[in-house]
């Protein structure tokens, strides 16, 4: 009898020890629940803040290159047969737009941009510059303005070549000076080029060499890859903090891929799945087109657009920033 309640009451005892271990592993458990931070979803971003309406001096209706500097973003926009462009420059803080002069014959468009697909901010010794791509191959396929205020001078031009052939550019941005050159970023379709210029040249040819490619198809937005994103049009790029940020457009669809590690890049590179912009517009049906990006000051990614009601609207095109983003 003795034997049998000791057996009794170590059964017991085994029972509580067992019972006590997997309270303690619960309660162990429960609390690396609550330490552990919860897993980073996916950044996504569709909607926008509009700022400014751009204006269609000298029958200059279609946005194209965009800029974006410290205080204001600049935009062109072109006529019909792409022998006249406008530069609008657009205050951030309170979106003041006003129509830049050409210093050089006093009026208020150029005849030299070409298409204007793509601009960049530049400046040296206190001056102030812009590039634009023209999207015409030869000595005019880069043009370089000096800006003053609101008026604007033209101080260079210059050839692309890749493989000793002329080559006409669709986008540019800068990334990195030294005290005797600029480093730039060329783009053409999803090809990304490199080249340099002489820090004060006013001519000369840009010999570019072929850097990354990027991949659209596997590219995701909002968590999905996009179908027929092979039919989505790229515009110009915008360059961040060693990222680059590449719109692309169909119909009234815009969306907007990123891309890390542009240094280094090579071959080709895969956007980044944890980041992505969309605007699908029920508002303007007949086109939504993000012709140009950039970051200002670390924190918007402003955009300007061609926005179309029905064919033939002119009247809506403007600069925005997509909400609550921000790159810093």
């Amino acid at each position: 009898m003795k034997w049998r309640f000791t057996e009794r009451m170590a059964v017991m005892a085994q029972t509580w020890r067992s019972s006590k271990r997997l309270t303690l592993f619960i309660a162990i458990l429960l609390c690396a629940s609550m330490l552990m931070p919860a897993a980073a979803s996916a950044a996504y971003y569709n909607t926008y803040s509009t700022v400014a309406t751009l204006g269609n001096a000298n029958d200059c209706y279609a946005a194209q290159g965009f800029a974006v500097g410290s205080t204001y973003v600049y935009s062109v926009k072109v006529n019909g047969d792409n022998n006249k462009a406008v530069i609008y420059r657009t205050k951030m803080s309170d979106g003041t737009t006003t129509l830049m002069t050409n210093g050089d014959n006093g009026s208020t468009y150029a005849t030299y941009l070409g298409h204007a697909n793509d601009v960049v901010l530049s400046s040296n010794d206190g001056n102030y510059y812009m590039f634009v791509v023209t999207m015409n191959a030869g000595s005019m396929s880069l043009v370089k303005l000096k800006y003053v205020g609101t008026t604007y001078y033209k101080v260079g031009n210059y050839t692309i070549k890749y493989d000793g052939a002329d080559k006409a550019m669709s986008g540019v941005k800068i990334t990195s000076k030294d005290a005797s050159n600029i480093n730039f970023l060329f783009k053409s379709g999803r090809t990304l080029y490199r080249g340099s210029l002489p820090l004060t040249a006013s001519s000369g040819t840009i010999h570019v060499t072929n850097s990354f490619s990027l991949n659209i198809e596997d590219a995701k937005v909002n968590g999905s890859t996009i179908s027929n994103i092979t039919s989505y049009a790229f515009q110009g790029f915008g360059y961040y903090n060693n990222t680059i940020y590449v719109p692309m457009t169909y119909k009234n669809v815009s969306i907007v891929l990123v891309y890390r590690n542009i240094s280094t890049a090579s071959g080709t590179i895969q956007a980044d799945p944890n980041l992505s912009f969309r605007v699908t517009s029920s508002a303007f049906p007949d086109l939504f087109e993000i012709e140009g990006v950039g970051v200002a000051n670390g924190d918007k990614l402003w955009f300007s657009t061609n926005r179309r009601t029905e064919p033939g609207d002119t009247a809506h095109d403007g600069v925005h920033y997509f909400n609550d983003f921000s790159a810093s």
